[in-house]
């Protein structure tokens, strides 16, 4: 338990480390730029979410190591109101470039597309909203994500076994992709397994853990969560993770946070996919200044899709041990 509190805690101290580089407003107050330096506006999705604080403190260390970059954070609270108010205000302080983490792709849209057209550098990141002209994108491939998970659980998920579904948030290019991935990869080879319950959990875990219990008092016993994310597989699990009768339930997420690799050597969790921050965060750093530059006028790209089990948990954790997210 001290363990996973660490790791909790590690991204909470995160979240709250970026206060001082504007992460706890949606009002940017750029800083007066250096002569040949850029001002960087980074709009994250949400500071309660755990891969998002993570990805957030990692841009501002790859940002740190460009010494004609300024990066600002500013959160979105995982309200998209707030998030396209950061975008307009963040356009109206005269940044050079904006990369936003969109907590709704479809909401956030309209406000990209004004960054783009008032001629300043626009990057949409996990997860990029496709299809704006003059926009780049710094992402994963939430189909394949998922779809190492959902390979794997072809063989492991018991024979008519009762599975619940947290989802993300709905018009999230994550959250849909990966479920349709789910749905064509596992569900259409596996007609024998019932779908108990199917709600959205909108990446969170307290929203996770309400559904989780509903779905047990009125269900019984589940033998596999399947999950669009860490956060909410571990909120699911919290609930259980006392029950001797859910000892071998199966739980699936994506993400490869901390806490989800302590969970998977611990036996409770049986597998996740890395969508690392530290490279999503190297790779956004890398993108902004060859379009800041001049190197280059627009770029997608995506970075690897790696699934983290029992059998290679261990080198992840440590991964995790030497940036100070999970302490003895």
């Amino acid at each position: 338990m001290k363990k996973y509190l660490a790791a909790i805690l590690a991204m909470a101290m995160a979240a709250t480390a970026l206060t001082g580089c504007g992460g706890g407003s949606t009002e940017p107050a750029a800083e007066e730029a250096t002569a040949d330096g850029y001002k960087v506006a980074y709009i994250a999705r949400a500071q309660s979410d755990s891969f998002a604080a993570w990805l957030a403190n990692e841009m501002v260390r790859a940002a740190g190591e460009y010494e004609d970059i300024t990066l600002d954070v500013f959160d979105g609270q995982a309200d998209d109101a707030k998030e396209n108010a950061a975008i307009e205000n963040a356009i109206a302080n005269g940044y050079d470039a904006i990369i936003v983490q969109p907590n709704n792709g479809e909401a956030q849209r309209p406000y990209v597309e004004q960054v783009v057209a008032a001629g300043i550098v626009a990057i949409t990141t996990n997860s990029r909203i496709e299809g704006i002209e003059g926009a780049s994108s710094v992402d994963a491939d939430p189909y394949i994500q998922a779809q190492v998970n959902a390979e794997k659980a072809i063989e492991q998920v018991p024979e008519n076994a009762k599975v619940v579904v947290l989802r993300g948030p709905s018009g999230n290019f994550h959250a849909d992709e990966r479920l349709k991935a789910w749905n064509e990869v596992f569900f259409a080879a596996r007609p024998d397994v019932q779908i108990v319950g199917d709600d959205y959990a909108n990446w969170n875990k307290d929203e996770a853990m309400v559904l989780m219990e509903d779905w047990t008092l009125a269900h019984g016993k589940i033998d596999a969560v399947i999950s669009m994310n860490d956060n909410m597989a571990a909120g699911a699990l919290e609930v259980v993770k006392d029950n001797p009768e859910y000892a071998d339930m199966l739980a699936y997420g994506v993400d490869g946070t901390a806490e989800a690799c302590l969970l998977i050597q611990d036996g409770l969790m049986t597998s996740t996919c890395l969508q690392s921050a530290i490279d999503l965060a190297d790779l956004n750093m890398a993108t902004v200044h060859q379009l800041l530059t001049g190197e280059a006028e627009q770029i997608d790209t995506d970075i690897d899709a790696v699934l983290i089990n029992a059998d290679n948990v261990a080198g992840y954790v440590d991964m995790y041990k030497a940036n100070g997210q999970i302490t003895e």
